[in-house]
């Protein structure tokens, strides 16, 4: 029987030149294509694999070649459509330790695809507890030598023989982090580069009806004067719209760099074998008929995909609108949108097809430029997260505006987004409630919630796309503002007040109006103007020009301008209800005869209302205050003991069923909080211990986490569980006087009449006891110890997200918030910052901080558990939830009342922490 292999170790990847591969293990079907890529290799190839000349390989070879146990001996292949272009391998030698090697064929080396296979065989090794990879190299080598040393493990080597013997250490290092999240940004930039930069556009299913989808996309195409040949696409026709058409794209005279097809649906798959064979780099396909059409649809789109990359293609769409690219050395508009914005600032994703072309005529309707723009459509392959990659590198792209109805690989996008909003804004506007493509039940959070974790990624979430746009031509061509202080400068005592009372709900700081009048012209707008971005107390201003009579304008505007420059400071209109960049206060930037002018930084945006202008300043306001914050890493923390709680939890998903507990005998020892079932054995720090994320699934465990909680320096404040009011008496003895006796449910704090406080004698535990047992019926009770008061009640929690992998939340344990849900939520692991700002996120952080009447307590000891529990929750990805309820925080310190883990087996590893892959 065929050993069987873990599907997650398969994987589409992006090369180093933006082609792509598809990474698997091998099989023994692989036999012919082993000798095929055999075949292939150069002598100076074999000799550097084998050490000697080796012509072919004997059938011996290839089966011990493609036979292998997916444990102890794992060989990786790379192929590209049929082809099997490269091999790695290791065999395991000892405890720990495997020789490996590769083989990469002559054609395809400097392509990195040795790189990314020893990224996807380090990560198999490690599940397999390997931590050490060995490899016998001739002095000659160096292309293996420099794969080897550049992966960014720690690296030895050692001369002997007349090979170097080179060591690695498989233990995941910052560095080596670092190597692979560079390798995936540069690799996925060009991939978009690629695409967005050809040489040459085929595009196929060009007819001659008026008003095709084929000739509306040609047409285009060459309105736009694209820099390079279009070809037209056609099986019958000779000529399309005056252009030259060819039979098939393999017929064309000269290359071909990108293909936009326009064909019908079941027709497209045969179009990317022909366009495989013509080296095509990548793909459009406006075409419909895919998965927004069913079942039958969406299988046939991740055909597309799946074929698609195994060419080495990337594929827009389908069902888009296109792709476009302003560059005057480019000028590619391979849209269905016959009206492109010109050249600007912005880059602009829409994943609606639908949309993109009222979304284009609102951007050149406000005067505002793209740099390029982007349809993805189904989103079948190019999506979101590869256009970040693109535009974090683009120098032309100083803001990306993004229109999403589903999030892709969410955690991939948050840590992309929370890289490149470092330099560059991003505004995400808001789909309402759930993304598509992702039901409540997978993402697991509320929509409050997402919108919080954007936040932490500093990326800009609006409402809707009108707001969308506000905020991009603000960011696109004014500076960000250093603080909330905002001037108001106005000819209306009424709009005045209107944006004063704006900044105010927005959390802006508004200074009191400067109402110049009805009749105030240039001089005076400009003399108010310079007098308040003079000022030390001003961040940003409003300016409102709304005369009741005509009055002179471009005067106005003129001086607006003057004053504006150098100022460093943001300045936003309503300048006579303009919405967009109004011609009279643009900088603009040169262009050709066939171009508009093109606004520059310093132009001031216009509003329709003065509130406009000021949720736009607010959002900016906001970001610029995120930005300002240094980016620091999670603080270290020298008391953890992550590699005990990896064996406990692995131990405790391993176990059998425990057997039904029983008697007062049976109840787990008070001081230690300890795990229901079977003993384990948790003192070790064994190294190599699988773990539990890649064992067979099995039923979720329910635990009792105090003990998982210690690993990570946190102590659960003890409690027993009692069945009698003789044992909850003894118990009370046994803890310490006062004490408190409440029901045993991990749900009991959510409900009213659970809870008895300050109990101070045997008679007050008795009496409380029966309380219980003649009202709620409750059998089980528990004992705990009466934590010091005054104190504010907390819950802490974590739950692994489907979509966003391990999220930590927090809020007030009052019933009142509880009720209205007011809770703050933070992708897991936390930095002092994240935790400071989860902390003072909910509504009710207040009463933390002595106000209300509530005596001030330590919140930084609070912040500190928060970022303990969020290294718990990055370390295990079987904790599927944690519920720390309650967590009371005193004037010094802060006490865990209760503690519950569900562990489960998950599906795989976390895709987006290991090699490369495309997602």
């Amino acid at each position: 029987m065929e050993a069987q292999y873990p599907a997650h170790w398969e994987a589409d990847v992006v090369l180093a030149d933006g082609g792509t591969a598809h990474v698997r293990p091998i099989r023994p079907a692989d036999a012919d294509r082993l000798r095929s890529f055999y075949s292939r290799l150069s002598d100076e190839s074999i000799y550097f694999r084998f050490f000697g000349p080796r012509p072919r390989l004997s059938d011996r070879d290839v089966e011990r070649f493609t036979n292998v146990d997916y444990v102890d001996r794992v060989a990786l292949i790379a192929t590209i459509g049929t082809e099997m272009v490269a091999v790695i391998r290791y065999d395991k030698t000892g405890p720990g330790e495997a020789e490996v090697a590769f083989l990469v064929e002559d054609a395809h080396q400097g392509r990195g695809v040795a790189s990314v296979l020893l990224e996807h065989l380090a990560a198999t090794a490690r599940e397999h507890g390997i931590e050490t990879f060995v490899a016998d190299v001739l002095p000659a080598n160096m292309r293996m030598m420099g794969v080897l040393r550049q992966a960014g493990y720690t690296a030895q080597s050692r001369f002997a023989d007349g090979v170097v013997r080179m060591t690695l250490d498989l233990t995941p290092t910052e560095t080596s982090a670092e190597v692979t999240t560079s390798r995936e940004h540069r690799a996925e930039s060009r991939s978009i580069a690629r695409l967005l930069t050809p040489g040459s556009v085929a595009v196929i299913g060009a007819s001659r009806e008026p008003g095709g989808v084929g000739q509306t996309v040609l047409r285009n195409l060459l309105a736009a004067d694209f820099t390079g040949p279009v070809y037209p696409v056609h099986r019958e026709v000779r000529a399309v719209a005056g252009v030259r058409a060819y039979p098939s794209v393999t017929a064309i005279d000269g290359d071909v760099d990108l293909a936009v097809v326009a064909v019908p649906a079941e027709s497209v798959l045969d179009v990317v074998e022909e366009c495989a064979q013509k080296g095509v780099h990548g793909l459009v396909v406006v075409s419909s008929g895919f998965g927004e059409t069913g079942a039958e649809g969406r299988e046939r789109q991740d055909e597309l995909a799946r074929t698609a990359r195994s060419y080495g293609l990337r594929v827009v769409g389908p069902n888009c609108l296109g792709i476009a690219n302003t560059d005057r050395s480019v000028r590619l508009n391979a849209t269905l949108a016959a009206t492109v914005p010109g050249r600007g600032k912005v880059g602009f994703f829409s994943q609606s097809g639908a949309l993109g072309t009222a979304l284009l005529q609102r951007v050149a309707q406000r005067g505002m430029g793209i740099s390029s723009f982007v349809s993805a459509g189904n989103r079948a392959d190019v999506s979101g997260n590869d256009l970040l990659q693109y535009w974090e590198e683009d120098d032309a792209t100083e803001v990306i505006l993004l229109y999403l109805e589903s999030l892709g690989n969410p955690r991939k996008f948050t840590r992309l987004a929370r890289r490149i909003s470092r330099r560059k804004p991003v505004v995400v506007v808001k789909s309402g409630g759930t993304p598509s493509g992702h039901s409540a039940e997978e993402l697991g959070l509320p929509d409050s919630a997402i919108s919080s974790l954007f936040a932490q990624a500093g990326l800009i979430r609006v409402d809707d796309l009108i707001q969308l746009f506000d905020v991009g031509q603000l960011l696109a061509y004014q500076p960000l503002p250093a603080g909330p202080k905002v001037a108001l400068v106005t000819n209306s005592d009424a709009l005045g007040l209107l944006a004063a009372d704006a900044c105010l709900a927005a959390g802006l700081e508004p200074r009191p109006p400067v109402n110049l009048g009805p009749a105030a012209g240039a001089a005076e707008f400009g003399a108010a103007l310079e007098g308040e971005l003079a000022s030390a107390g001003v961040d940003a201003a409003v300016v409102i020009y709304m005369p009741p009579l005509p009055g002179d304008a471009e005067a106005v505007a003129a001086e607006l301008l003057r004053v504006s420059q150098g100022s460093g400071k943001p300045v936003l209109t309503t300048f006579e209800g303009h919405l967009g960049m109004h011609p009279a206060l643009q900088v603009t930037e040169p262009g050709t005869s066939r171009e508009r002018p093109a606004p520059a930084r310093g132009s001031i945006p216009s509003y329709a209302a003065p509130e406009e202008a000021v949720r736009a300043l607010a959002q900016a306001a906001r970001y610029a205050a995120w930005r300002a914050q240094p980016a620091t890493p999670p603080p270290a923390l020298d008391d953890l003991d992550p590699a005990r709680a990896r064996t406990l939890v692995h131990n405790l998903l391993s176990a059998p069923e425990p057997a039904p507990a029983s008697g007062p005998a049976a109840e787990p020892d008070p001081g230690a909080g300890s795990v229901p079932g079977p003993a384990v054995d948790i003192a070790g720090t064994r190294r190599g211990v699988r773990s539990a994320a890649f064992a067979e699934p099995g039923p979720p465990v329910e635990i009792d986490a105090a003990e998982l909680l210690s690993c990570y320096g946190l102590t659960v404040w003890p409690a027993e569980m009692v069945r009698s009011p003789e044992e909850a008496v003894a118990a009370a003895e046994r803890l310490g006087w006062p004490v408190v006796l409440k029901v045993a449910d991990p749900g009991a704090s959510r409900r009213a009449g659970t809870v008895r406080l300050g109990l101070t004698g045997p008679e007050m535990v008795r009496h409380a006891y029966a309380e219980f047992a003649d009202q709620l019926g409750e059998k089980v009770l528990a004992v705990q110890r009466m934590a010091p008061q005054p104190a504010v009640p907390t819950v802490v929690g974590v739950v692994e997200d489907p979509a966003f992998g391990p999220v930590v939340s927090f809020g007030l344990g009052e019933v009142t918030a509880r009720l209205l849900q007011d809770q703050g939520y933070r992708l897991a692991p936390l930095t002092a910052e994240d935790a400071a700002a989860l902390v003072r996120s909910v509504r009710a952080a207040p009463l933390l901080f002595g106000q209300y009447g509530y005596p001030p307590v330590a919140v930084d000891a609070l912040e500190e558990l928060l970022v303990r529990v969020g290294r718990l929750a990055n370390d295990l990805p079987e904790v599927a939830r944690l519920d720390l309820d309650q967590v009371l925080v005193g004037e010094s310190s802060v006490m865990i009342l209760g503690a519950r883990a569900t562990l489960r087996t998950p599906a795989g590893p976390r895709l987006d922490g290991g090699p490369r892959r495309l997602s």
